[in-house]
């Protein structure tokens, strides 16, 4: 009668872990002597380089949560490591993940990465997760992944909103040249590829726009984001996107239209209008519960997880946030009918018809590395008439460096 029991109890709990909506707090553990089943807390493990203060990590705070509520996790489930750093500290705490019954566990980091997959390769059987991460197809290790959103898509339809108000300013008189300004974290590909397809999207609205990019040479700074939007202002820029993960880019942006001058902002991972009310236009952001609900629900059920994730506007991985008050007319519907072509697939970002490299149209670009590397040289990333981003691995690969835009030291 026990052993019945037993069996229409795991039964049911499987169907559970399945469904990802029931009771999956907790996974079967080995028998013990007596023969009787016993249970153990599913424990995840989330290793972030900062907390809730900062964009960028803060949308991974609410996208594990809210995928952990949709899969009837709880708290006592999810082991919370904040403000982790770049360095062994990082696979230190993975380490200390597994010690602590993590059988999944996630970074959330570029530079996380390495740490990542040497705790993956020393612990078999335990699951890694290396966000926004470039090396899990080359490693080979099973329990190794990567996944990043298209995060292009969002910049490309931020830039429509950009491109909108540049157009009405000129329109107006308030602006001669169509000069954007771009805070940047770093040279990588993600960056590249996010300020390309911001830019893209300007310029489907405003052909003869132009852009700076300054690197800050952080992913957080409020300081230095300050000052690299205050610096391109000063060259007489008058729109300023981002990718950097603070406030300070918008703010600065609020003082000076405040003051006068005509300019305004574009931000990334969250809205910003609480630091820019009349400045922030929009901001390109990601719903990372998308793929945090598909990860939990393949892990408690015990399927395979994608060695590399990559998804859009189609399964509402991402999007922007909402429209400012001093948005151009029409905005709303130009973003409507672009997600709409997005989804479609009848709109590509990267399409080669819409932007030269060095005076001449790009007939093949192989797939970079976030570093900027070739990947492999056999991966063509141009095909029928466009690159093909986050198609071969996940992260953001587009290290082409188009015209109309300089890169300022």
């Amino acid at each position: 009668m026990k052993k019945f029991l037993a069996l229409i109890l795991a039964l049911v709990m499987v169907l559970c872990l399945a469904a990802c909506g029931g009771n999956t707090n907790e996974t079967p553990a080995p028998s013990n002597e007596g023969g009787e089943e016993t249970s153990a807390p599913v424990k995840i493990g989330v290793v972030l380089v900062g907390d809730e203060n900062e964009g960028y990590t803060y949308a991974h705070i609410e996208g594990i949560r809210k995928a952990a509520a949709a899969c009837g996790l709880t708290d006592e489930n999810i082991v919370w490591n904040y403000n982790i750093p770049e360095n062994e500290e990082c696979y230190d705490k993975c380490i200390e993940c597994v010690d602590q019954g993590c059988t999944l566990v996630i970074t959330n980091s570029y530079s996380h990465q390495s740490y990542t997959q040497q705790a993956a390769s020393e612990n078999p059987d335990v699951e890694f997760v290396a966000m926004t991460g470039d090396t899990a197809m080359k490693s080979g290790l099973p329990n190794f992944h990567n996944a990043f959103n298209l995060t292009f898509e969002s910049r490309y339809v931020s830039g429509i909103v950009a491109g909108l108000k540049l157009k009405e300013m000129m329109d107006a008189g308030l602006v001669t040249d169509p000069y954007i300004g771009y805070v940047g974290a770093f040279p990588y590909a993600e960056v590249v590829s996010g300020y390309t397809g911001f830019f893209l999207g300007i310029r489907s609205i405003v052909p003869e726009a132009h852009m700076d990019v300054q690197y800050t040479n952080s992913w957080f700074d409020i300081q230095e984001e300050g000052k690299a939007a205050e610096a391109l202002m000063a060259r007489g820029c008058c729109i300023i996107g981002q990718h950097a993960d603070s406030t300070g880019a918008p703010k600065a942006v609020q003082t000076a239209k405040d003051n006068g001058t005509p300019v305004y902002s574009v931000g990334y991972n969250i809205d910003m209008l609480a630091a820019a009310p009349t400045a922030a236009l929009t901001s390109s952001t990601n719903d990372w519960s998308v793929f945090y609900t598909y990860l939990f629900k393949a892990f408690l059920a015990g399927e395979t997880i994608a060695t590399d994730w990559a998804e859009g506007y189609e399964s509402g991985a991402v999007g922007i946030t909402p429209l400012g008050p001093e948005v151009a007319e029409g905005t709303a519907e130009a973003v409507a009918e672009a997600e709409a072509a997005i989804k479609a697939g009848t709109l590509h970002v990267f399409d080669t018809s819409t932007f030269t490299v060095g005076g001449e149209t790009v007939t093949s670009a192989f797939t970079f590395d976030s570093d900027g590397d070739w990947v492999n040289d056999t991966n063509e990333g141009i095909v029928d008439g466009y690159y093909h981003e986050s198609e071969y691995i996940s992260a953001p690969s587009f290290g082409l460096r188009i015209d109309g835009i300089t890169e300022l030291n």
